[in-house]
This record gives structure tokens, sequence and C-alpha cells, in this order.
């Protein structure tokens, strides 16, 4: 059984996005190569949903908000990535 932070592994992955958890290498130790593939997939998700959202050009603070937080997932789907091709 998985023990997700936040619960689920889609809330695990919105508070990445949030920037609420820093994944890092230590805390993916206790996760199994499923576990790092449900969060990788709900990453992936939440990666396209926040591409999909439209900011006024003129909105240089919602710009950023978002730019930051792509930023995060993308870190962190690298990392999780590292860690799958680590374990082979």
């Amino acid at each position: 059984m998985a023990h997700f932070i936040g619960g689920s592994a889609y809330t695990m992955a919105k508070d990445i996005a949030e920037g609420l958890i820093l994944l890092n290498g230590t805390m993916l130790r206790r996760f199994s190569r499923a576990d790092v593939q449900q969060v990788l997939f709900e990453l992936d998700k939440i990666v396209r949903e926040s591409r999909s959202i439209i900011v006024e050009q003129a909105d240089i603070q919602a710009i950023q908000k978002k730019n930051r937080r792509l930023s995060r997932i993308m870190s962190a789907l690298q990392i999780l990535k590292s860690k799958l091709s680590a374990r082979r």
C-alpha cells in the first residue's frame, strides 16, 4: 500500500505543483516503482492542465505564477524519471 503525502497520488502531485512539497531523492526511497509511476502519471496530467490555462499578457504576476508552477512540475518530473531509470 502506498503512503502518498497528502493521501493520494493526485493530491501529492497537486501539492508538488503548488510548492507545498519539495520532491527529492531521499523522499522517494520509500516509494515503490509503481508508486513513482503513479505520481509521474498524475504530474503529467497536471502539467497539461497548467499549460492549458490562458493568462492575459498584461498580467505579469499571473504569468510568473504559471511559469513557477510549470517549473516546479518539470523539475519534479525530471527527479521522478531519473529515479525510475536508476532503479532499473
